[in-house]
C-alpha cells in the first residue's frame, strides 16, 4: 500500500508531460476558487459568466486530479477521462461566448450552433483517438471530420453572427472581450490538433517520430490556456464595466 502511494504521487524529473499534468491540476483547481470568490466583487450580470468559469475550471480539476495519477501510474494517455472533461467543458465554453456575446444582443440559437459544433468536434476526435488502429489514414479522416466543427466555430466567431454582433454592439468592453474571446479560439484551441497529430499515425507522429505521449503535453497545455484564460477575460470584462460604472 505505502509502495503504491509513493508510485503515484511520484513525479518523474525526466517526464514533462507529468509536470503538466501535476501544475495543470494545482492551476485550475486555484482559477476556480478565485473565480467563485471574485463573484461577489462584479455586477449581478456578470456573476453568472463567472460562475461558469469556476465550473469549468473546477471540473478540470477534478479531471486532472485522477488524469496525474492515472498517467503516473501507467505511462499511458488517459484518453476517456480527457473526453469526459471535455465533454463537460467545452459545451460550458460555449455557453460562456454567449453570455459574453448576450449584451450585444445574442440569442439562444447561437449557443446552440457553438454546442452542436463543439460535439461534433468531441465525438469525432474520440473516436478518431480511442479507437486508432495506428494507421494514419484512420487519424487522417477523424481529425478532419473533427475539424469541421472547429473551422465552423471559427466562422462564426470571426466572420459570421458573432463578428457581426461584436461590431454593433456599444459597449467598447465586451467588443473587446469577445474580440479576445475570438483569438483564443483561434490561436488557443489550434494547440489541440497538434496534440491529437502526435497520436499513433498521426502525421507528427509518422512524420516527425513525436512521441505519442506528446498528445497529453499539448493538450495539457491547450487546456491551461483556454479554460484559465477564457474565465480571466470574463473576469476583466466584469471588473472593467464595474470601474467605468463607479467613475
Amino acid at each position: 500500500m505505502y509502495t503504491t502511494l509513493l508510485e503515484i504521487v511520484r513525479i518523474p524529473v525526466d517526464d514533462p508531460v507529468a509536470f503538466t499534468f501535476f501544475t495543470g491540476y494545482m492551476a485550475m483547481f486555484a482559477a476556480s476558487v478565485f473565480f467563485f470568490f471574485e463573484m461577489g466583487n462584479v455586477d449581478a450580470k456578470w456573476k453568472t459568466s463567472l460562475l461558469v468559469s469556476g465550473i469549468i475550471t473546477g471540473i478540470a480539476a477534478v479531471h486532472y486530479y485522477y488524469m496525474r495519477d492515472y498517467y503516473t501510474v501507467t505511462g499511458e494517455n488517459p484518453t476517456a477521462l480527457r473526453y469526459i472533461d471535455w465533454t463537460l467543458t467545452v459545451p460550458l465554453m460555449c455557453v460562456e461566448f454567449y453570455l459574453l456575446s448576450r449584451p450585444a444582443g445574442a440569442k439562444k440559437s447561437l449557443m446552440w450552433k457553438l454546442i452542436a459544433a463543439a460535439v461534433l468536434m468531441l465525438v469525432a476526435g474520440y473516436y478518431g483517438e480511442a479507437f486508432t488502429d495506428g494507421s494514419t489514414s484512420h487519424s487522417v479522416t477523424w481529425g478532419l471530420i473533427s475539424s469541421l466543427g472547429y473551422v465552423y466555430i471559427l466562422y462564426i466567431t470571426w466572420f459570421g453572427e458573432v463578428k457581426q454582433l461584436a461590431d454593433k454592439s456599444d459597449n467598447p468592453t465586451v467588443k473587446k472581450g469577445i474580440s479576445t474571446l475570438s483569438w483564443f479560439i483561434l490561436v488557443g484551441w489550434a494547440i489541440y490538433p497538434i496534440g491529437y497529430m502526435c497520436m499513433p499515425g498521426g502525421w507528427l507522429n509518422t512524420g516527425l517520430g513525436w512521441e505519442s505521449s506528446n498528445v497529453d503535453l499539448f493538450y495539457n497545455i491547450a487546456d491551461a490556456v483556454n479554460k484559465i484564460g477564457f474565465g480571466l477575460v470574463v473576469y476583466n470584462i466584469a471588473i472593467s464595466n464595474r470601474k467605468v460604472a463607479l467613475a
